[in-house]
């Protein structure tokens, strides 16, 4: 029995518990099976931007970091650098693609950043009152420092690169070495910024240095050895007059699973104390940042790890871990609980962006909460994705939700199929379509085409991905059935020949009808 899907975004919504009474969201990190829930925007794309941070600005969350969907890997030769990207939302739930930080296509930034080099890395934004400008560091290694500096109007830029700062630390070290590197930019109280770096020439000690009045440049005025060595990632943040400092413990570079340790101090620049470690495995990741997040009813320290995708050299399909620290009362931080949802007080409304009903159109659709990915179309296997028409028309348009993966050496085949009573295609294809690798994303995203055949209302029709390919796959994302859906997908082995429903799972899709 098969399944009308017109209201599913809605379902979604509750499933999730994305909006809950009193004005709180609820943000999920794992499904009740375990599984990463990977973030979509309203748009159908997963959220691309890792190794950055979460910054609050004038009730807005911001999500920085670098954009893996065009292909960058680390230590590939040829792989282009995609650049920074960010996305904006209103409750950590809904995020919108607010775009790259600034033009990352341009021969230098190439040169500076593509797979022959040691990349850039880790976006960090601070807001700075006196300029009213916002002030963007990154890691590079295409210079001594190891930072680029940059400053906009706008939290989401364009950001306009400034003069190349000066550091109090490997001042003197060679051009384009493994000098300075994993860093967070923190403003105290008074307004003062500083700069939290880790020192490679002392093998991963942790520096802090102040920043001048514009937060461009460092102004000498530091403490080095803050750890001992083999970490990196600092997040400084300042709670009820106690500094604080979270680091990676050890440093593991696209490592999944290494601890998570703090220090404190009264003073940004020390003297700080011996590291205690809060966890192991830091939730399946590796530490990122703890955001201060100044909401309504109290101020929250929002932690973030990469749940970095097995080390793999592309990591578009990495996840995060999020959720607030949790302190005693003579302010230690506890150790960290890996929950795989909670609840977040809202600034404001959420953003949830109606959409209009056009009355000439119908619109079937999976929705985008609750899904997890995985990379399983290839020469082996075949999956399939069944709808029911909810009107006679032209089936305008379909987006399917797929990425690729390890370079695949043949075109993505797509095809729209009449169903029978079970998951097995009728006939002949009513529509096909071939798609090159070149066109896909490694991110996953929803991929987009226009059959323009008639449907008839009621009638079972089926989606179905298949592809030659002997090197990688191409990629799908799918979640459980929730309520009274039915409409399961199904997969097809080459050994097999009928499809076998993959009971209980929902690939990730929309489906545009147009009346007649």
């Amino acid at each position: 029995m098969w399944y009308y899907l017109s209201c599913l975004s809605f379902l979604f919504c509750i499933f999730q518990g994305n909006l809950i009474a009193q004005n709180h969201a609820t943000v999920v990190n794992f499904d009740e099976n375990g599984h990463q829930v990977v973030k979509f925007t309203a748009d159908g794309e997963a959220v691309d931007a890792h190794d950055g941070e979460i910054a609050y600005f004038d009730g807005v969350y911001y999500l920085y970091g670098t954009s893996y969907g065009c292909g960058f890997a680390w230590n590939e030769k040829e792989a282009p650098f995609c650049g920074f990207k960010v996305y904006a939302s209103s409750d950590m739930v809904h995020w919108t693609d607010k775009g790259f930080l600034f033009d990352a296509n341009t021969s230098v930034w190439q040169c500076r950043c593509d797979g022959s080099t040691y990349g850039c890395f880790r976006p960090h934004v601070i807001f700075n009152k006196q300029t009213q400008k916002y002030i963007l560091w990154v890691n590079v290694y295409d210079n001594r420092v190891g930072f680029r500096v940059f400053t906009s109007t706008s939290p989401t830029g364009p950001f306009k690169e400034e003069a190349e700062p000066t550091l109090a630390v490997n001042n003197d070290a060679p051009v384009a070495g493994l000098n300075n590197g994993d860093h967070d930019t923190f403003v105290d109280d008074d307004g003062t910024a500083y700069l939290a770096y880790t020192d490679w020439r002392t093998g991963g000690t942790i520096v802090i240095e102040e920043l001048n009045k514009d937060y461009l440049s460092g102004t000498g005025r530091h403490v080095k050895t803050v750890t001992k060595g083999k970490t990196e990632a600092p997040g400084l943040f300042k709670r009820k007059g106690i500094y604080y400092i979270t680091y990676s413990d050890p440093n593991c570079g696209y490592c999944s699973g290494t601890g998570t340790s703090y220090r404190t101090a009264k003073s940004p620049l020390g003297p700080w104390s011996t590291g205690i470690k809060i966890s192991d495995n830091s939730c399946g990741g590796q530490p990122s940042f703890v955001s201060t997040l100044a909401l309504p009813t109290d101020t929250v320290y929002l932690y973030g790890s990469d749940l970095w995708n097995n080390a793999a050299k592309n990591e578009a399909l990495a996840n995060f871990y999020w959720s607030p620290l949790e302190f005693d009362q003579d302010g230690a931080i506890r150790p960290m609980r890996c929950v795989d949802q909670f609840q977040l007080p809202l600034h404001q409304a959420a953003d949830t962006k109606k959409t209009k009903h056009n009355p000439s159109s119908s619109t079937i659709s999976s929705g985008i909460a609750g899904f997890h990915i995985r990379c399983g179309i290839d020469k082996d296997t075949q999956w399939l994705q069944g709808f029911t028409a909810t009107s006679n028309g032209i089936l305008d348009e379909v987006s399917i939700t797929t990425f690729k993966n390890g370079y695949p050496d043949a075109d993505l085949l797509v095809a729209i199929y009449r169903l029978g009573t079970d998951v097995t295609p009728q006939g002949e294809a009513l529509y096909t379509l071939s798609v090159s690798a070149d066109s896909l994303k490694w991110s996953p995203n929803y991929f987009t085409f226009q059959p323009r055949i008639p449907v008839s209302k009621n009638t079972r029709y089926a989606i179905v991905l298949k592809s030659a390919t002997q090197k990688g796959c191409y990629g799908l994302a799918s979640r459980q059935l929730v309520n009274d859906e039915k409409d399961s997908a199904a997969h097809r082995s080459s050994q097999n020949t009928a499809f076998s429903e993959e009971k209980n799972q929902l690939l990730m899709f929309r489906a545009q009808i147009s009346k007649k």
